[in-house]
């Protein structure tokens, strides 16, 4: 795992990179919350799609909200980027777009997007 520490606008974004996935149940997301605070000293995560399991994208399996709960409840804002397009799901695109006008959790297409919107937002 590697970690980015980017500071835009007086905030400080982690950009976590890894060659495994990141996000495959609920004890990984915690990892990673923690893993962060403890190395950088933030609660602003950006992940790419990749290093998160395909599960997570499936709502039926209930992953993604345990998971997004578990970043809500440790006060952890997290932007996932990548290409979303390809899901066909109408409640995956619904849940993306209730995400998206939210203040904590974000489906973005790219870094520099999730920076803006991590950024936008005062620490809890």
């Amino acid at each position: 795992m590697n970690i980015r520490n980017i500071n835009e606008n007086g905030t400080s974004i982690a950009y976590v990179t890894s060659s495994e996935k990141l996000i495959t149940d609920v004890q990984s997301a915690i990892d990673l919350m923690a893993t962060v605070r403890y190395e950088v000293d933030c609660n602003r995560i950006i992940i790419n799609k990749s290093e998160v399991s395909e599960e997570f994208f499936d709502l039926k399996t209930r992953l993604a909200g345990e998971v997004l709960q578990k970043f809500i409840n440790y006060q952890t804002k997290i932007a996932i980027i990548g290409d979303f397009s390809t899901y066909t799901s109408k409640s995956l695109k619904d849940f993306i777009y209730e995400s998206n006008n939210g203040n904590d959790i974000f489906f973005l297409p790219d870094e520099t997007q999730a920076i803006e919107k991590l950024s936008k937002w005062e620490a809890n």
